[in-house]
């Protein structure tokens, strides 16, 4: 780990204290200290007393027992206070109030960070028969028809650049062929939306469209639905309605 005095170098405490906060909000639940050490990878003294800091503080804590560590209250304040903070998110309100209203289904706002997607907001299907859906939620790009249409606003030779080497599998429709990947972010650029066939949630049909309000895009829209419910009427009313709020974002975040 770099060292602490030189400009530009990284600091080891605050780079570890971010990276245990990551590993905290991507496995919700309590963990042993153990489990920590051993995903993380710290000495067992120093990581110690970093949680017991980091508990006395707020942004973790601890069973009733102290010895099972989780994500505290104050790295909700911060992610709340990101998103409200967030200008193309309080533009893209009405958008994404229009894309509900047309579609009736579940519809979400998400950004690309790094290999994945991070949703920033949602609208809830008023069906009974919905996806479970919520802000912060972290997918990978790959898998996504979020992710696929803001992969699809990068070059071939980026997108390789970008993603992992092994591609995570989540259902067994997910692609795992960096080939089959371009290929496909090639017919997005043509189409002008991507698909996601099953890829992440086993019986769930999404469609993204990216916003392009800044190159290469970073936020993108989509619609999810249950595929029991998907009939080819129904899907080009997503289309449409996606498409339609897409021209609303863009008009919306013109001055960002």
């Amino acid at each position: 780990m770099p060292g602490t005095e030189a400009g530009g170098s990284q600091v080891k405490s605050a780079v570890r204290t971010v990276e245990l906060l990551e590993f905290f909000a991507a496995r919700p639940g309590m963990h042993t200290l153990a489990a920590v050490q051993a995903a993380v990878g710290y000495p067992k003294s120093s990581l110690y007393m970093l949680l017991r800091t980091l508990a006395d503080l707020g942004w973790v804590e601890t069973d009733a027992t102290g010895t099972r560590y989780g994500i505290g209250v104050r790295a909700l304040l911060v992610g709340t206070s990101y998103i409200d903070g967030d200008e193309a998110v309080a533009a893209a309100k009405p958008a994404l109030d229009h894309l509900l209203a047309d579609t009736t289904e579940t519809v979400h706002l998400a950004r690309l960070d790094g290999t994945d997607v991070v949703h920033l907001a949602v609208r809830q299907s008023p069906h009974h028969l919905r996806p479970v859906a919520r802000v912060g939620r972290r997918l990978p790009a790959h898998s996504t028809a979020l992710g696929k249409a803001l992969l699809a606003a990068h070059s071939d030779e980026q997108v390789c650049a970008m993603l992992p080497e092994t591609l995570e599998r989540l259902t067994e429709h997910t692609s795992t062929d960096r080939a089959q990947l371009l290929e496909e972010l090639r017919l997005v650029r043509e189409q002008g939306y991507a698909l996601d066939r099953e890829e992440n949630t086993l019986g769930l049909r999404c469609y993204g469209v990216a916003i392009p309000y800044r190159t290469p895009a970073r936020d993108a829209i989509s619609c999810s639905v249950p595929a029991a419910r998907l009939t080819p009427e129904h899907e080009q009313t997503v289309k449409h309605a996606l498409f339609d709020a897409r021209d609303r974002l863009v008009y919306a975040t013109r001055t960002l």
